[in-house]
């Protein structure tokens, strides 16, 4: 049974760090690469970030790229992000997720999906 938990959310002013980490019980971590969606109030889900199976691709959305860093430690079954000068407009509840093939951008190639945790950036 597959279960993946995210933890780390909370408020925060803007310009401030944060971050979330997300822990992928029953099976074998290593073998899924892993994303981070959000899904900002009244908005739709979108991409934030992926890494691929070992950690040595990583992948983000343009609005990310120098303030977010994707981090994986398969030895823990732990995703990371790791969110820097943290912006208004990057409040949403952060959703980890696996997925065996396909994009890492695509939401519909992740078939395991966190419960999420909520980042609030106040300005």
């Amino acid at each position: 049974q597959v279960e993946l938990v995210e933890s780390g959310g909370g408020l925060v002013q803007a310009g401030d760090s944060l971050t979330l980490s997300c822990v992928d019980s029953g099976r074998t971590f290593s073998t899924y690469a892993m994303g981070w969606f959000r899904q900002a109030q009244g908005k739709e889900r979108e991409f934030v970030a992926a890494i691929s199976r070992s950690g040595d691709a990583t992948y983000y959305r343009d609005s990310v790229k120098g303030r977010f860093t994707c981090s994986r430690d398969n030895a823990k079954n732990a995703l990371y992000l790791q969110m820097h000068n943290l912006k208004f407009e990057d409040t949403a509840v952060y959703f980890c997720a696996s997925r065996y093939s396909g994009s890492p951008y695509y939401d519909g190639a992740y078939d395991h999906w966190g419960q999420g945790t909520r980042v609030t950036v106040s300005s």
